[in-house]
């Protein structure tokens, strides 16, 4: 049996494709991406792949949201807060923005794998 393997970007809480409970693992790891009431549905509890192409539109939606509040911050909040909260909120949008394209990445991986990609070791 080939190692268990894990590409780079893949979620820590998320047990590696194949290992034993791993897809009861990548439903939690997606329902914390999505809004609280998603856990309310019956058919993304229980349909990983589903739920996975929610989490994907869901994340590239803040993503994109993201993108707008970074490039609007400065006109926008300029001449209404101190020059260094202006500073401040663009790293704030910087640092969620990062954040996110790691998350945007794990969703990603995990729905590759749903959908029955393998992972090799590089060496």
């Amino acid at each position: 049996m080939p190692d268990l393997v894990a590409p780079p970007g893949w979620p820590d809480a998320v047990r590696p494709p194949g290992a034993p409970d791993w897809d009861r693992t990548a439903v939690a790891y997606l329902l914390d991406c999505c809004p609280a009431d998603f856990r309310g549905y019956r058919v993304l509890r229980h349909h990983p792949f589903v739920l996975a192409q929610f989490a994907e539109h869901f994340v590239e939606g803040q993503c994109r949201a993201v993108q707008e509040g970074l490039a609007s911050v400065r006109t926008s909040l300029k001449g209404q807060v101190r020059p260094d909260v202006v500073d401040t909120a663009a790293e704030i949008w910087l640092e969620q923005g990062a954040a996110l394209m790691r998350t945007r990445r794990a969703v990603g991986l995990i729905g590759e794998a749903l959908r029955g990609r393998t992972f090799l070791a590089r060496l």
